[in-house]
Order: structure tokens, then sequence, then C-alpha cells
């Protein structure tokens, strides 16, 4: 009998392990996969992990599966089956002539999520880059009825015509959303020069960790917030004050996520300059999430590819008045020397918070002012510093 829900595309989530010993982070994977399907607006009724020693290069999942996934489909009413892999243009086109309905991969998926979250030109622009860049190599799979009418052998055909059609017309609107993307960066460089003189701090972290909600209570300001994925895709720079005559700027900046596309990486290289450009990372963690410790470091691994690994960083703990095991947060915390602990939403830790900022500002600023003036005895008093 199908399994009755109300509201979106139905949808399977579908997993696959090839390794025993990752079994239960690969069900952690795919609940967050089934996040991402609800925040995409699908509505996800069923989950499946299924277990192979071996990728199938045919269709990824091998036959077998991609039958027992099609039954699943026809029994339960469902729409699309979504992926938490990725898999060539081929393996797509062969596991859709298998199951019959709609494929999507996970970067599709996030993709399609961007699509609908972002808000500013800028961000449109981002994401229609990263789209188009994913999509050129598929287009052939994606005629599939224009290609079975294609003329004699050696010939082209009315759908390899259009592909090629599209594909122009896609090189040409990549070149062009490419130049105008420049000219925000420009006048992105324009903004971050003006601002040279101020200590300047930029909120990373994985998606959902509450960055929005943390510089709304630091600054008192009203960012967009939302308990869900990706709920904000444009940075947000506000004011906040440290006391003691004292302010600094923080910019909120887009979430990440673990196997975060490189299309999307690259099309938001511009938005994650504000990144690079920071004084202090403030690294926003969900300290409630069982998965705390992997998330951290699938932001590690982002902020290494844009070459933000070298900048200081401070570890916020958020949400923790959503933390139920305290020995939890022992184990986790006792990994990361440079850290708070906070709870935007009831405000606890939020003003020890602020005294570790200011303190931090007043290390960096005597440390600048030693290099300034060259002192080593100074340098060396700076080096030698403990953590806060």
């Amino acid at each position: 009998m199908p399994i009755e829900t109300k509201g979106g595309t139905s949808a399977i989530v579908v997993g696959l392990n090839t390794d025993r010993r990752s079994v239960l982070k690969d069900e952690s994977s795919l609940e967050e996969l089934e996040l991402l399907a609800r925040t995409a607006g699908f509505r996800p009724i069923i989950q499946r992990l299924y277990r192979k020693e071996r990728i199938d290069p045919a269709n990824y999942l091998g036959c077998g599966k991609a039958r027992d996934i099609r039954l699943i489909t026809r029994e339960n009413d469902i729409e699309a089956v979504i992926l938490d892999f990725e898999l060539s243009p081929v393996q797509i086109r062969n596991l859709k002539d298998i199951i019959k309905k709609r494929i999507v991969p996970r970067t599709e998926l996030i993709l399609e999520i961007f699509a609908q979250r972002a808000r500013t030109k800028e961000a449109k622009l981002q994401v229609e880059l990263a789209t188009l860049i994913y999509s050129l190599p598929r287009l052939r799979h994606m005629w599939p009825h224009l290609g079975r009418i294609a003329g004699g052998i050696g010939a082209k055909g009315p759908g390899e015509k259009q592909i090629e059609m599209d594909k122009r017309r896609i090189r040409k609107r990549i070149a062009k959303i490419k130049t105008e993307l420049v000219s925000v960066s420009k006048h992105r460089m324009t903004m971050r020069k003006n601002r040279q003189s101020k200590f300047k701090a930029a909120l990373v972290g994985y998606t959902n960790a509450g960055k929005s909600s943390v510089l709304n209570v630091l600054s008192h300001s009203s960012l967009f917030t939302e308990n869900r994925l990706f709920a904000t895709l444009d940075p947000a720079t506000r004011e906040v004050w440290l006391g003691e005559n004292t302010t600094m700027l923080v910019t909120d900046t887009v979430g990440f996520i673990k196997d975060l596309p490189p299309t999307l990486i690259d099309s938001f290289r511009s938005t994650l300059e504000e990144v690079k450009e920071a004084d202090l990372l403030l690294h926003a963690v969900d300290i409630s999430n069982h998965d705390a410790l992997e998330r951290i470091q699938a932001v590690d691994t982002v902020l290494k590819e844009i070459g933000a690994a070298e900048i200081p960083v401070l570890y916020v703990f958020n949400k923790v008045d959503l933390l139920e095991r305290r020995d939890t947060k022992a184990l986790l915390l006792s990994r990361y020397d440079d850290h708070v602990v906070i709870s935007a939403k009831t405000k606890e830790g939020i003003d020890t918070m602020k005294h570790v900022l200011l303190q931090r500002y007043k290390e960096m600023k005597a440390l600048h002012l030693a290099r300034a003036c060259g002192s080593p005895s100074v340098l060396l008093q700076q080096n030698e510093m403990s953590p806060v």
C-alpha cells in the first residue's frame, strides 16, 4: 500500500555503502540527504541504504538494486529518486532507463536548493553559473528522445543539432555571468579596502549551525533566520560593540556542507573572499549535533580549498541549550583550546564571547603595532601568548 504523506514531490532517498566500517556515517549522511530533500521541496517517504562490495560502472547501483528501487517507487507512487552520491551522465541515463523515474544526484539537489534560496542578483548569478557548469557535460543525456531520431550513420540528427546549439548558448551565458561577477568582485574589493582599518571576523560553519542567529544576537540586528539548511546565501556584515570603546565587523557567510559541489565553491569564490580577508574566523558549530566533529572537519576542508586555512580560528559552539549529554560537550571541547560555548537562542555565553573577542582584538592590535615598529621583543612576547 502507498504511504500517505502530504505536500511536495514524493521521493525515495538512496545511499550505497561499500565499506561496512562506515555504515553509521552513511546512515547519518542519508539523514542529512533527507533534510536536503525536504529543504528543496521534495517529500521523502522512504530511505534505503544498500550494501555493495564495489560500484557498478554501468549504473552505479547494479541492476538488481535498481530494479528493487523501481518496484518500491511503483508500490508507493514515488515520483523521484534522490541519490546520496554522484553519477556520470551515462550512469544517470542507464539508471533512469531501469527505474523510469526522475533521478536526482546529491549535487543537483544542492544546486536546486541554492537556486530557490538565492535572493540578491549576485547570489542568483553565482547559482546560475554553478548550474550551467554542472549541466554542460550532461546535455546529451537530457535529450534521449531527440537522440533516437538522429539521421543515418555519420549524419547529425535534430537531437545532436539541438545539443550543439544549447552548448553554445550555455558557454556564451557562462562567459557573460563570469564578466558580471568580476564587476561585482571589484565592488567588493573597494568595500573591503574601506574596512582595512577595522578588526574583521567572518562567521563560517556547517549549514544550520546558527551563524545568522549568532550575528543577530551579537549585533542586535534582525537578519533572516530559519531552522533549515542553507537558510541564507548572501553575506551580511554588521558592526559589533565589544566594550571599551571598541567595535569590530562581523560577516555572516554561506553555510558549508560535506561534499560541497566544486562548481558551487568556484561560483561563490567572490563571496568567499570575505572569509580570506578576515582577521579572525568564528567557526560556528552546532554542539547538539551528534556529527559535530565530522561537520567541523567538513568546514575545515572547504576552508583549505579556498585558501583560508591559515587564518586564526575561534570555535563558537552554539545551541548548548539543546545539548542533552554533557559528557559529549566535554569530549568535544577537549579537542579545541580556542573556543566559547554559547546559545544564540537564550543568549547564554554571549557576554563571555564578546569579552574573548575584545581580548583577541587587543592581541592582534598589539601584534600589528609590533610588526609595524619592527620590535623583536614584542613580537616574541606575542608569539608566546597562550590561546584565549
